[in-house]
């Protein structure tokens, strides 16, 4: 077999975060079926070699791949860093990652110098500030490792006074600086947007990586008459290496929804 338009959309992360960019495709494009894969049993990713998550990326592309996805979306900012050009050197679909389309949205509507918040594997790969420097190298960067607001994510400490303060201290040092766009460079982050609005203020605007890759693979299927023709209720599909017992209400709450058609793979 090969992809048709009535294929789905593959999306993959290193765990659930990218849930939040599958949230964003579903309101986006309405009729698109959609697998998400997590790999849950060897979450986090930004504790490991370069050459373990480039290895842990391209078995997840591949798996995939072999579904006769029509797209792949790499919805993890640490697998986009390291792995995203391999991905792309083996997939015969067009592939799309969260940097690139976070680094394009910030570009577009930045006049002074953008912001980049996110884990310290993603900051430290300078991956967002090669992709905004090509597009643009008149822009000023400022980067951020933000270590603790994934769990606070995953705690559910989404308005809470811990969370606030956190942001706070590690937003200081990227609001000293001339910005008016804030990357938020981590599929967790959208999560926080409200909150990350609030202290960030009205004359700097937030670059959600999740709605800006919705709106490239909508471009996307367009370009390649891909979209879905049939206007019925969409399949999505979850596949993970581990269920860990918090795993369907955590997910819930990325989603918005109840998860459904849950698979476990082992490797």
């Amino acid at each position: 077999m090969s992809a048709t338009s009535r294929s789905a959309i593959g999306v993959f992360d290193s765990g659930i975060g990218g849930l939040t960019v599958v949230r964003a495709l579903m309101e986006r494009l309405p009729f698109e079926d959609i697998v998400y894969f997590g790999d849950t049993a060897r979450v986090p990713y930004g504790v490991k070699s370069n050459e373990t998550i480039h290895s842990f990326t391209t078995q997840i592309a591949d798996f995939l791949l072999a579904r006769d996805v029509k797209l792949l979306i790499i919805a993890c900012n640490t697998m986009a860093a390291v792995a995203g050009e391999a991905v792309r050197a083996r997939s015969p679909v067009p592939v799309l990652d969260v940097i690139d389309a976070g680094a394009r949205a910030a570009v577009e509507i930045s006049q002074r110098g953008i912001g980049v918040i996110g884990t310290p594997t993603t900051v430290n790969s300078n991956a967002y500030a090669r992709n905004i420097h090509a597009l643009n190298p008149a822009l000023s960067v400022y980067s951020q490792a933000c270590p603790l607001l994934v769990p606070l994510v995953e705690e559910g400490w989404l308005e809470h006074e811990v969370t606030r303060l956190t942001l706070r201290e590690y937003l200081k040092p990227v609001f000293v600086e001339s910005i008016d766009a804030l990357v938020l460079g981590c599929t967790h982050y959208p999560l926080l947007k409200p909150l990350i609005g609030q202290i960030a203020g009205p004359n700097i605007r937030l670059v959600d990586s999740a709605v800006t890759i919705a709106e490239q693979t909508a471009r996307v299927l367009t370009e390649m008459e891909m979209h879905n023709p049939q206007r019925i209720a969409p399949r999505y599909d979850y596949v993970v290496t581990d269920i860990p017992l918090r795993f369907q209400t955590i997910g819930s709450r990325f989603l918005g929804r109840e998860l459904s058609h849950l698979e476990q793979v082992r490797w």
